[in-house]
């Protein structure tokens, strides 16, 4: 009975935490339904176009490089917090503003929200799980952000759908029929508030509390994670010796031997996950589907949300059973596959009598590859391969080259598009191979592991 109470414990904390990413993956993927309205309101340039769908990733960018001191010197929780009261003020506002640059400026501290909450969130799981459950709850925050995704493509749907039933009152009408932007983009705010008042109700990262030299605070937590005191006690003695008699780290820790490779290798993958092609996919889904000549592009996008929250049900079942390098290997393979069909169907498919049945298969089922692959993956690798004293930090890194990546993917993949569709796929896929590499030769094999464990492996290695 204590051994189940504990573990209903554990997931709550997780669970909590993870309503963070059904915020990131909102505010990531409403914008594919919003931007040829607002360009169409606002008389937009191309160039301001992109300013709109690059603003948020450049709050992204600013909030995970100060994500990981913030959540080390304030505590994982106190700083979920913070993000959860940005994404509630970037809901309201672009519900309510009354100009492009204000909605600029409120898609901004909605992206600065998603910056941090990317990092710590992730975090705080990977800290309160027992190592042989950890990736199964840590990719319950990537489940979390494609439930984020299928809501918000849901919520365009709808609005798109319903945009020209007659509703009684002048303002009304007008923001269904001219301004539908505003409810897609404010209807964010209850999860953002539900996240905030909930959050109240865990406690703080127990490996926080250590570090910070809180041992009562952190027994006490533990005591609600671990089933017996021998298991509390060792845990925190773990902890402790992983430390080496420092307290809090130092950004100069991270250029030690061993722990430079790990923040490097971490800022690889994480930059190289976003041009194997999945973020084109959740920003430009209904212009692509479009292109290919889809009568309902949008339609065809919840159809890709979908697909992408099933396959990471079925990622959180099977991500600590299989091990988190067999399903890379499985899974981009997979990709590699389904983005050359796809750049073959744009070069050359009216020429061969390829229809859009083979177009939406290939990419549903790039869609099924990526989300039980690199998308469940990367943040519980990242989340898992530094050491509790630097934690946060690397974590920053980690995500800043992710935004940055990011970011260039939100403004290149128009351009690219424009210059060949074929071509855009086919570097996708060929992007793939360089990640394959990485996994393989330098990426330990982290299930089943514990924290101190794989911080272990980094700081023994030679080269």
């Amino acid at each position: 009975m204590k051994q189940k109470n504990t573990l209903g414990y554990v997931i709550f904390m997780a669970v909590v935490a993870a309503i963070g990413g059904i915020l990131f993956g909102y505010d990531t993927a409403v914008i594919s339904g919003t931007t040829a309205i607002v360009k169409n309101q606002f008389a937009l340039t191309d160039m301001l176009e992109g300013w709109y769908v690059g603003c948020a990733l450049i709050g992204s960018i600013c909030g995970v490089l100060v994500a990981g001191s913030l959540s080390d010197y304030l505590g994982r929780k106190l700083t979920m917090l913070i993000s959860a009261a940005l994404f509630s003020i970037s809901a309201i506002g672009c519900a309510v503003c009354g100009s492009f640059d204000s909605l600029v400026a409120y898609r901004i501290i909605g992206g600065v929200g998603i910056g941090i909450v990317s990092i710590v969130s992730p975090i705080y799981i990977s800290e309160v799980s027992p190592a042989k459950i950890r990736g199964t709850l840590v990719s319950l925050y990537q489940l979390a952000v494609t439930v984020g995704f299928l809501l918000a493509y849901l919520m365009n749907w709808v609005i798109d759908v319903n945009g020209d039933l007659a509703v009684s009152g002048e303002l009304w009408t007008n923001m269904w029929n001219c301004e539908m932007w505003r409810g897609m983009l404010g209807s964010e705010t209850i999860p953002a508030l539900l996240f905030f008042t909930i959050i109240f109700f865990i406690p703080e990262s127990p490996k926080w509390l250590i570090v910070n030299g809180k041992l009562d605070k952190a027994s006490l937590v533990l005591s609600k994670i671990y089933s017996t005191a021998e298991e509390v006690k060792e845990e925190i003695d773990v902890t402790n010796a992983s430390l080496k008699g420092e307290t809090k780290g130092k950004w100069s820790d991270l250029l030690k031997p061993g722990i430079l490779l790990a923040v490097i290798t971490g800022s690889a993958i994480a930059i190289l996950g976003q041009f194997m092609g999945v973020n084109a996919v959740l920003y430009y889904g209904p212009k692509i589907f479009a292109d290919a000549g889809f009568d309902n592009p949008m339609f065809s996008t919840v159809l890709v949300g979908v697909v992408n929250c099933v396959t990471t049900i079925l990622a959180v079942f099977i991500i600590d059973r299989v091990g988190r390098k067999q399903l890379i290997y499985w899974g981009v393979s997979g990709m590699i596959i389904c983005l050359v069909a796809i750049g073959i169907y744009f070069a050359w498919g009216a020429q061969i009598g390829l229809g859009n049945g083979f177009m939406l298969t290939f990419f549903l089922a790039y869609v099924f590859c990526c989300a039980i692959s690199i998308s469940a993956i990367v943040f519980v690798l990242l989340s898992e391969m530094y050491p509790n004293s630097v934690r946060g930090r690397a974590m920053s890194i980690a995500g800043f080259a992710l935004w940055i990546g990011t970011y260039l993917i939100g403004q290149l993949t128009p351009v690219l598009l424009g210059w060949s569709q074929a071509g855009t796929f086919f570097i996708f896929a060929f992007m793939c191979i360089p990640y394959m590499l990485i996994m393989w030769k330098v990426v330990p094999e982290t299930t089943g592991k514990t924290l101190e464990e794989i911080e272990a492996y980094w700081v023994n290695r030679k080269k």
